[in-house]
């Protein structure tokens, strides 16, 4: 039986990076995944492909060019679900090149098959073959990922009733579709379907969306979605989802309303992906989600030389920060130093528009008792945003009034995925509000809003500023 120092159960993004740092320390290490091909979740039907069916619909609309040309310009009149994946498949072989180059590079071994553990230092692994060996870890990392719940009573069948994997295979472009779930992965398809001009209603049984994000932002957003014609109902659970002889499915709510529409998406939550892996055998056990509990420094579980992260661990779920997670936790279970996970980290939810944010929330300052200032810039303000017929798109500083120090950065619109990481590296270099009132910004770009948003805050803050600029003058 092989002995490994690390073994790596997945290959998505905290198991690759997770891997590689391993490697790169002169360990052995071992990856095993189940599918075809490595990348996990992220590269085959997650992040990456999402993403790619995003970007390809806003080409192929000309969506980004119909604040000049008029809602009914196109790029290609006639969109068809072989066009968004003619695109998808190019990226997502790269990906997997560039992916299989690192771990050859690296020295990083790999093995296709199902894993489970036999106990906390043997791996069972049934090859594709139906080859059945067993391998030895010190360490074992588990980035395992997660799945689509599926619930019982939701009729999936893979064809007009889907979850958020099946959307990728689908054979033709929907007139109408109803998401359910308002989190980030059903905003996200609802408004890339919108995009393509599919009639799009979103239902959530809770009564607001994208909680975790700052208030104000969610209601541009939300205003965005809603002016483009998409319906947003909150506070509303599904009763029962069917799917008539014809070519209609219907969805009951509990209110006793009913929806209609060519196709179904449940987006509802994800779970994860440990019902296969024998937790038990190793001292383990999920929550009722399928999640495992870890510390959040160290990213160990209850089994000292078991690790996880990604997905599986839950909150935020995010590519960046799993890729994160899997380097501490690597560097933890080989027994090399680990810095402390970032304080500040961007999320980024690929809706159209984007919304990309970082730090702490009007609502998370009004909640410590933090006496605070906004800025706010529109990108419409912008000459850039001027150039690019950009009438939508905010972007909002918050700032101490006692330091003067950038608090949080929230932005909704075009880019906001990009320009967010100016934020957060003030953020977390501790700058203040000066530094975006005093410094200079490329012209024209929508960068430049925040120099607009710092000096709207700076003027709001009154007497402040000007303590601030006398013992600047005295020094």
């Amino acid at each position: 039986m092989n002995q490994y120092d690390l073994v790596v159960i997945g290959s998505g993004p905290a198991g690759r990076r997770a891997a590689i740092q391993a490697a790169k320390l002169e360990k052995k290490v071992l990856v095993i995944e189940k599918g075809t091909r490595v990348g996990g979740v992220s590269v085959h039907t997650g992040t990456i492909p999402s993403k790619t069916l995003r970007e390809t619909a806003l080409n192929l609309t000309g969506w980004r060019e119909r604040g000049f040309y008029g809602r009914s310009y196109r790029v290609k009149q006639e969109i068809n679900a072989d066009d968004l994946r003619r695109r998808l498949l190019i990226t997502l072989d790269h990906e997997v090149e560039v992916l299989e180059h690192q771990f050859s590079r690296n020295r990083v071994q790999q093995m296709r098959g199902k894993a489970q553990f036999i106990d906390k230092n043997t791996i069972e692994i049934e090859k594709e073959d139906g080859e059945i060996l067993r391998v030895g870890a010190t360490s074992v990392l588990l980035a395992i990922g997660t799945k689509p719940y599926r619930p019982s009573h939701i009729p999936f069948d893979n064809d007009a009733i889907i979850d958020s994997d099946e959307i990728l295979a689908i054979k033709e472009l929907p007139r109408s579709m109803i998401v359910i779930g308002a989190g980030v992965i059903g905003i996200e398809y609802a408004t890339i379907f919108s995009a393509l001009d599919t009639a799009v209603t979103v239902v959530e049984p809770r009564d607001t969306m994208l909680d975790f994000i700052d208030k104000e932002i969610v209601e541009d957003f939300a205003y965005q979605l809603r002016d483009r014609n998409m319906k947003l109902i909150f506070g509303q659970t599904v009763e029962k989802v069917e799917r008539d002889p014809g070519t209609k499915c219907r969805v009951t709510l509990q209110n006793g309303r009913v929806l209609t529409a060519e196709m179904v998406l449940f987006a509802a939550g994800r779970v994860g992906a440990t019902d296969s892996i024998n937790l038990s055998a190793a001292g383990l056990e999920a929550d009722s989600r399928g999640r495992l509990k870890v510390d959040p420094e160290t990213f160990q579980t209850a089994v000292p030389n078991i690790y996880a992260a990604g997905d599986v661990v839950g909150f935020p779920s995010l590519a960046s920060t799993s890729m994160e997670q899997g380097r501490i936790a690597a560097r933890h279970a080989v027994g090399a130093p680990a810095s402390d996970p970032p304080q500040y980290f961007p999320y980024g939810i690929y809706a159209v528009p984007e919304i990309s944010t970082c730090g702490l929330t009007e609502e998370e300052v009004q909640k410590r008792g933090i006496p605070y200032e906004c800025g706010i810039a529109h990108f419409r303000e912008t000459s850039r945003g001027h150039i690019m017929g950009l009438d939508s798109g905010l972007l909002k500083m918050i700032f101490s009034l006692k330091t003067r120090r950038l608090l949080g950065v929230h932005i909704v619109g075009e880019g906001a995925t990009e320009l967010v990481h100016i934020g957060q590296a003030v953020l977390n270099l501790k700058g203040t509000v000066e530094y975006f009132v005093e410094n200079t910004f490329n012209y024209p770009t929508l960068a430049e809003a925040y120099k607009i948003a710092g000096l709207d805050a700076w003027n709001r803050m009154g007497e402040l500023k000007f303590e601030k600029m006398e013992k600047k003058a005295a020094e």
